[in-house]
């Protein structure tokens, strides 16, 4: 705790950022922190879709519309919520949370439920109708509270909030910790709760000038780790789980401990001109990355070799949407790129030459019949 005191007296002190270096990391953590936390859920779009998605309304593949919506959705829920957290007039309330489950989801669906016998209705921005839970690796069912719970513990959950933030007692990691802990055992909506808890992680940080930090889908295994050890310590009853105390929070406060200072340790070298570029995403639907540079707080045990393409390159956004188009489609050919993006053919050739000389892509098999793959480390 004492170091991520020390970081963010740095941090502050370096505020407000230059222009440009503020727009910059707030547009990639926007594509970050979407891509992950969906793809937590299940989301399909690669990272390559995502970016395109959200940086110039492009619509890149054929993952099912449902995923493109939810993503542009979750964007729209993590633009409120900035808002909101800045508001000096507005606190964390239960109509808040409401609006914020309803923009990310949209509007009322349906779904199967878990044995696909029946389909039933899923209300956007209002408190479950029906139990829900979840089928352990043991292959046990661990309840979260009841719809009748629901709106009580909720109330404690915002009380306790709002009491705390006043107080100021806890670090900002345990407040956050504790807030993501009690939601998730509560549960209080159909769906949408794992991305409401990550959302409000990011609310109380961003409400206290930290850094975001994004939950990345490839430490899926800690990060649900973490939440079980903390099931273990509290039980299985909902109530308990919902006023779960800090020392039974204690895993999840550890986990996000570590994922804030080792963002503000990389976010700080960013500033600093240390490193070019902090990209919190691995494409789980596809391991050849796009890499503009992959988030990495390795240290002095590694060369800085290491380091020569996550770091050191600076992508246009024509480079960035021929990456994009490689990464979803490794047939794609020249000329498509060119139509596609609206450059030359020329100017095509020409960022392939330099990708392909920065060792970032190489061209597998003849110019007619192979394909391009863009290079793990």
């Amino acid at each position: 705790m004492a170091n991520i005191k020390k970081l963010y007296r740095e941090w502050l002190s370096k505020q407000p950022l230059e222009p440009k270096l503020q727009r910059d990391i707030d547009q990639q953590f926007m594509v970050d922190f979407n891509y992950n936390s969906n793809h937590l859920e299940g989301n399909t779009l690669t990272y390559g879709q995502t970016k395109l998605l959200l940086l110039f309304g492009d619509t890149i593949g054929s993952a099912p519309i449902q995923d493109y919506e939810e993503m542009k959705a979750h964007n729209v829920g993590l633009e409120l919520m900035k808002t909101v957290a800045k508001d000096k007039d507005r606190t964390l309330s239960e109509i808040f949370i409401r609006e914020l489950n309803q923009t990310i989801l949209v509007r009322d669906f349906y779904k199967l439920n878990r044995d696909g016998d029946y389909r039933y209705k899923i209300k956007v921005g209002v408190y479950k109708s029906r139990p829900n839970s979840v089928i352990t690796p043991s292959g046990d069912i661990f309840d979260y509270a009841s719809p009748e719970e629901t709106p009580s513990l909720m109330n404690d959950l915002l009380n306790w909030y709002r009491t705390e933030e006043e107080r100021g007692f806890l670090s900002i990691a345990e407040v956050a910790a504790l807030l993501h802990y009690r939601y998730i055992r509560i549960h209080p909506f159909e769906d949408g709760n794992g991305r409401i808890a990550r959302l409000l992680v990011n609310y109380v940080l961003y409400k206290n000038d930290y850094p975001m930090i994004v939950f990345r889908a490839d430490d899926r295994k800690n990060y649900l780790d973490a939440l079980h050890q903390c099931d273990m310590l509290t039980g299985k009853n909902p109530s308990d789980g919902a006023h779960a105390t800090l020392e039974q929070a204690k895993p999840l406060v550890d986990y996000l401990s570590n994922m804030l200072e080792n963002k503000l340790t990389a976010i700080l070298k960013l500033v600093n001109g240390e490193i070019n570029s902090l990209v919190e995403a691995i494409d789980t639907t596809n391991q050849d990355i796009l890499k503009a540079g992959k988030y990495s707080t390795e240290k002095d045990e590694v060369s800085e070799k290491k380091f020569t393409v996550k770091f050191t390159v600076k992508f246009t956004v024509n480079q960035e949407k021929i990456l994009a188009m490689i990464e979803e489609n490794p047939d794609t050919t020249v000329s498509e790129m060119a139509v596609k993006i609206l450059i030359s053919e020329r100017a095509v050739k020409k960022n392939l030459q330099k990708f392909k000389s920065l060792g970032i892509i190489e061209r597998i098999g003849a110019d007619k019949n192979g394909y391009w793959k863009i290079k793990n480390e």
